[in-house]
């Protein structure tokens, strides 16, 4: 068995977390919206047309803010096609996922869908086929109290109240030719400072997110960042990462050693944004939005085959990937890496939430299941909200095909000081051996273990289904305590969670 020494002191503070690194994303694509959230008909639907059986879900997991409605559908988004009487709504074709969008549900359902899911509303406008005028009609419609255009058509459409939606992205992976309307960082640049200079006037409590690379391996990645944060740094106060990662050669060992490729994400892109910041002689920093991240590549092949010879459906099965145990491995890996973060990523959207790349899974005549990725996010949501302490990990490495040597161990610590509780969050990566743990925490005097638990399988393949849940946390105290010291066991390939607490 392998050794790992895991030091944690609260000296080593790196930042409150802000609740928001716990998003995830709704997107009008698949079986997302319909048949997803939104059923009417459906033995759990409520007045609404809700699913209430994933309502109960959402909840459990705890999403504080939810981006909506793309992703690539965004950037050919008409917002007055979904508002207003059902009735009067028309169809239009989605060419983002080559869908029929019927527009039964729309800007006022989501609202009310949020509000009963407990969430908050991250909002998106088109800057690919449409710009700053539509832009500012939308947030106009949103949260103008009254005496407007667009806000009394909001109250005229029965929301006397303005929704208040507080935060805004600027269009979605501009730079990727696949966009509607995508364009160059010169284009977008210019586009993104007027927008947004024209949205704080009319509403200078928003926070706005400008679009950064669609991911780290295009080939304008990093110089994107720079030209256009040098156009709209005034004005804006988060730029986006999206990444997905994926296991297409069966490598398990190098799959999980992915996450340090997100680590090197986000360093590149925080220096980007000081470099910025240097250049303008700004006193501001610019924070991370990591607004899209997953894992994405077993449904590809049923993307393709829809897109091409079955388009213009409602609500196709698209991007539904069915989760295996490493899966929620990397999941964990990517939540560990963000909460590192937290000093600069303030944003996350786990893309997305249901059926489409989620956690959450609907049969469309029967019920709920939760994929192997529920956990790990659902763990880190619960957990993980107070303030990141950097543990000091001296542990072994093991060998990958594509990244060289990696750590065995990736860990990171969150302090609630006011519940007196310490959680670590772990996984161990080594596929061949467990981790006995020394773990040291010096300055947590008079904490004892509350509970450890563990999402482990012999079978990295394993999946969950509705009929069966082969992937699930298990708990324990397996850990002993010496005054301040613990001693545990990591076994191979594992998620785990362990929780101190005050005596």
């Amino acid at each position: 068995m392998r050794k790992t020494k895991m030091t944690i002191d609260k000296a080593y503070r790196i930042s409150q977390v802000d609740k928001r690194i716990f998003g995830s994303f709704i997107e009008h694509l698949g079986r997302a919206v319909y048949g997803g959230i939104y059923q009417p008909g459906h033995a759990s639907a409520d007045e609404e047309g809700f699913r209430q059986d994933v309502l109960e879900l959402v909840r459990e997991l705890r999403v504080p803010v939810v981006r909506y409605p793309g992703g690539n559908y965004v950037s050919n988004y008409f917002w007055e096609d979904g508002v207003g009487p059902v009735s009067e709504r028309r169809a239009r074709l989605d060419l983002a996922w080559r869908s029929l969008e019927p527009n039964t549900f729309g800007l006022g359902e989501f609202t009310k869908w949020a509000a009963k899911a407990g969430t908050d509303v991250m909002m998106a406008v088109n800057l690919g086929t449409r710009g700053t005028k539509d832009a500012c009609n939308l947030l106009e419609y949103c949260n103008h109290p009254s005496g407007t255009k667009y806000s009394d058509l909001r109250r005229k459409h029965g929301a006397e109240h303005p929704y208040n939606i507080k935060l805004w992205c600027l269009g979605n992976e501009m730079d990727g030719e696949w966009q509607i309307g995508h364009k160059n960082m010169q284009e977008y640049g210019r586009l993104s400072e007027e927008t947004a200079k024209a949205m704080k006037l009319m509403d200078p409590s928003i926070e706005l997110v400008t679009c950064g690379s669609s991911f780290m391996g295009m080939p304008t990645f990093p110089q994107w960042e720079a030209t256009t944060l040098e156009c709209s740094y005034d004005y804006v106060d988060y730029i986006s990462l999206h990444q997905y990662y994926g296991n297409e050669a069966g490598d398990s060992a190098d799959f999980l050693a992915l996450s340090d490729d997100m680590e090197e994400f986000i360093h590149t892109v925080v220096s980007v944004c000081d470099f910025v910041k240097a250049k303008k002689r700004s006193r501001r920093n610019i924070h991370l939005s990591f607004d899209e991240w997953n894992v994405w590549y077993h449904s590809k092949d049923q993307e393709v085959d829809i897109m091409q010879n079955h388009p213009w459906q409602i609500g196709p099965r698209l991007l539904e990937d069915h989760y295996n145990f490493e899966d929620a491995l990397v999941v964990g890996l990517m939540l560990i890496t963000l909460l590192k973060h937290a000093d600069r990523v303030k944003i996350a959207c786990l893309a997305q939430l249901v059926n489409v790349i989620a956690p959450i899974m609907t049969d469309p005549q029967g019920g709920v299941w939760k994929q192997t990725i529920f956990y790990p996010f659902l763990h880190a949501s619960m957990y993980g909200r107070g303030e990141v302490i950097q543990t000091i990990l001296d542990t072994p490495v093991h060998e990958t095909s594509r990244h060289g040597a990696v750590t065995d161990v990736v860990s990171v610590a969150v302090f609630r000081e006011e519940e007196e509780e310490l959680t670590v969050f772990a996984v161990n990566r080594n596929l061949e051996e467990d981790q006995q743990i020394h773990m040291d925490l010096r300055s947590f005097e008079g904490y004892g273990i509350l509970e450890k638990i563990e999402l482990v399988s012999e079978d990295l393949k394993a999946e969950n289904s509705i009929y069966e849940e082969n992937v699930k946390p298990v708990r324990d105290k397996e850990v002993r305590m010496d005054g301040q010291m613990a001693e545990l066991v990591l076994k191979k390939a594992s998620w785990n969670v362990i929780r101190f607490g005050k005596k």
